[in-house]
C-alpha cells in the first residue's frame, strides 16, 4: 500500500471517528486488532457495541466504497469483533455492525468527505 493510499485510509478513518462523536457515539477503541483481523472503530451508542468498518476512497474509478464491504469481509469482522468480546470487560447486550464510507474527489481533509453511515448494515450471519 503507497503512503497515498495510507494517508487517505488514515483521513477516512479519522472523519467516520469525528462523525460518530457528533452524533452522540462514545468511542471504546479503533485500528484495534483482534484474532488477526483490523477493526477500525469499536464505538457505543445507548449500550449497543458497535462495530465499525469504514471504507474510504478518492472517486469512483475503483468502484464505490461500500462495494469492498462483501460477504467475506463481513465474516472476518464478526470473527474480530467476537475476539474483541472476549477479550473486553464489556458485556453488552446488544452487537450491531455499521459501515461508514468516506468518498472524496478532492483532497483528505476531514470535511472534504461525504459520509454515508449504514446502520445494521450486517449481522454476525455474515
Amino acid at each position: 500500500m503507497t503512503d497515498a493510499r495510507r494517508a487517505l485510509g488514515a483521513a477516512g478513518e479519522a472523519a467516520a471517528r469525528a462523525y460518530l462523536v457528533r452524533h452522540g457515539y462514545r468511542i471504546l477503541d479503533y485500528n484495534s486488532r483482534a484474532d488477526g483481523v483490523e477493526i477500525d472503530v469499536v464505538a457505543a451508542e445507548r449500550g449497543v457495541v458497535v462495530f465499525v468498518e469504514v471504507k474510504t476512497r478518492r472517486g469512483v474509478s475503483h468502484g464505490a466504497a461500500a462495494e469492498a464491504v462483501d460477504a467475506r469481509k463481513c465474516a472476518r469482522l464478526v470473527r474480530g469483533a467476537r475476539a474483541w468480546l472476549a477479550t473486553s470487560r464489556r458485556r453488552p447486550r446488544r452487537v450491531r455492525f455499521d459501515v461508514i464510507t468516506c468518498e472524496t474527489h478532492g483532497d483528505a481533509s476531514e470535511d472534504a468527505f461525504r459520509i454515508t453511515h449504514w446502520k445494521n448494515a450486517f449481522d454476525a450471519g455474515g
